[in-house]
């Protein structure tokens, strides 16, 4: 009869959806392991750009302290150019 030939194929076509699901795994694990691999580079961009805008913020509080102290500075060069200039004028 067709029995063993009935029991061959659906054999042969068992091992073929049992490949089929093996492959199907593994690329599901290469998948897992790559959304892994992205999660921990994403979080240590996160933890990047952190530490980035922390030294930004660092580097605009000291310009704005260099702004003022530059200002403060300039003022008091004119101030002591014009006491230099009233003592010149006085003496000539």
């Amino acid at each position: 009869m067709s029995e063993p030939g009935a029991v061959d194929t659906a054999v042969k076509r068992l091992a073929l959806a049992i490949d089929a699901l093996d492959a199907a795994v593994e690329r599901r694990r290469e998948n897992d392991r790559s959304e892994d691999r992205l999660a921990q580079q994403l979080h240590a961009l996160g933890i990047d750009r952190t530490r980035l805008a922390e030294a930004l913020d660092a580097e605009t509080a000291h310009t704005k302290q260099l702004t003022a102290s530059n200002r403060e500075i300039a003022q008091r060069l004119e101030v002591a150019m014009s006491s230099i200039q009233s003592v010149l004028d006085t003496n000539e």
